[in-house]
């Protein structure tokens, strides 16, 4: 085993010698939202990969080239599996194979808000068994400052390698924005925070590699850590506001969305942000959860994050508050009506309703008595408590008129809009994507905003 400086180097040395050379091979476990895009980058780029996941049906499906998320080009997965760049496996002890691997697995909360951390942790101990002298690893999961080293580092050492010296270990974290147009895996900036000089390099090279972006090298994996979760707590806070002030200008009769757009037009010192039903996705829901949790540690409270999160939470319950007081404007109750909602994505031309605020929507529906019907041209099914759900039907004239009260909870273009404006008798328009669609000037009903 080398464990001096030069041996150190001289590790490095020979696995950046095989990425430039495309001669290593990769894994990536965890196969989701964020692994199959990134294991197909890197199997384009000239490498050949082999992808871990847990769940059977998901590897079966990479093997036969079928493509079941939204960010991932069906023609390019099909054709790396036939060339055998990419290949999904259940079986662990494959990771003795790889040069490389990243860790893309799921940091979800728990129930009191703290943050689960067993996916990466047994992602770790998969690892560990298979560990070899100068073997890259690096997580991509999002998660609290301090994971790296402090929890990932000690389980990898287990296998009697020593980071730095026989291995290593960096940080660089996630930037998947499902449905984005312009920036993708590929040409989206990178941050890689390594635990030691030779691990930031290392892991900087293979994304040189593999992306067309900048590669920002961090000076240690909590720095990369803390950049990720500021990104969406500063977005999170930011959506609270809009949503606080959608709240209070509905109480005032002042338009927020023309209150936005004016603000919007000043070129320095603002950036517009938008009210909705409530935030989803795997990312700005949660994340600075995971900071609030850590700040116990230093004994420091979170105030304005936690603040901004209850504001956010209580979005789905002011949404129903608003379709009752609508409803009393028609003469109607809440229990009893036929609520037609288009849309359970969590956000606009995706099939992700991860978190969606559409879901706590639906049970408060429920609990009020209402019968209620979702239509997302997107979402081809989906979990409702022990139900599967499904929405991908074609919206019809019929459904319209025989709402009380037609919900946008997502503003899909593939909705028909004028449609939705010449046939619903009610519209409560969440998302603004009526008077933006320009349907408005002659819908047949009543529009509400948020």
């Amino acid at each position: 085993m080398l464990t001096t400086k030069a041996g150190e180097n001289e590790l490095a040395e020979r696995l950046i010698e095989r990425l430039n050379n495309k001669n290593a091979v990769i894994g990536v476990v965890g196969l989701g939202y964020v692994g199959l895009p990134l294991a197909v980058e890197k199997a384009k780029a000239g490498y050949n990969v082999i992808g871990f996941d847990v769940q059977v049906s998901r590897v079966e499906e990479v093997n036969k080239g079928i493509n079941y998320i939204g960010d991932v080009v069906d023609e390019e997965l099909q054709e790396l599996v036939t060339k055998k760049r990419l290949k999904a496996t259940t079986d662990y002890s494959l990771i003795s194979e790889v040069d490389a691997v990243a860790i893309c697995v799921p940091t979800p909360l728990d129930i009191y808000k703290q943050p689960n951390t067993s996916y990466v942790e047994s992602s770790a101990s998969e690892i560990s068994t298979y560990l070899h002298e100068g073997m890259l690893v690096v997580l991509e999961s999002t998660t609290y400052p301090g994971t790296t080293e402090e929890l990932l580092k000690p389980i990898l050492e287990k296998s009697g390698l020593k980071c730095g010296k026989d291995f290593f270990l960096a940080y660089s974290p996630e930037r998947v924005d499902p449905g984005n147009k312009q920036f993708k895996t590929k040409n989206t900036p990178k941050v890689v925070g390594g635990v030691t000089a030779n691990c930031t390099n290392v892991a900087a090279t293979m994304y040189r590699k593999v992306l067309e972006s900048d590669i920002h090298e961090a000076s240690s994996p909590a720095v990369a850590e803390m950049e990720k979760i500021l990104e969406n707590t500063f977005r999170n806070i930011n959506i609270g506001l809009a949503n606080e002030m959608a709240v209070l200008c509905n109480k005032m009769g002042i338009n927020v969305w023309e209150v936005i757009d004016a603000a919007a037009t000043k070129p320095y010192g603002f950036m517009p942000f938008y009210p909705g039903p409530g935030l989803g996705g795997h990312c700005i829901p949660i994340d600075p959860w995971y900071l609030t949790w850590k700040a116990r540690e230093y004994n420091y409270h979170t105030k304005l994050i936690e603040t901004a999160g209850e504001i956010n939470n209580e979005m789905p319950s002011y949404v129903i508050n608003r379709i009752m007081e609508i409803l009393n404007k028609e003469g109607k109750a809440l229990n009893g009506s036929n609520i037609l909602v288009l849309g359970v994505a969590y956000k606009k031309d995706i099939d992700d309703y991860r978190e969606s605020p559409v879901m706590p929507i639906l049970e408060r529906l429920e609990d009020a008595g209402a019968e209620w019907n979702v239509v997302d041209p997107f979402v081809k099914q989906f979990k409702y408590k022990s139900d599967i759900k499904f929405p991908h039907q074609e919206l019809s004239i019929d459904m319209l008129e025989a709402a009380d009260l037609v919900l946008i909870a997502t503003d899909h273009s593939k909705f028909d809009y004028k449609l939705i404006t010449n046939s619903a008798r009610v519209i409560y328009d969440t998302r603004n994507v009526v008077k933006k669609s320009g349907y408005n000037s002659e819908q047949k009903g009543k529009l509400y905003s948020l």
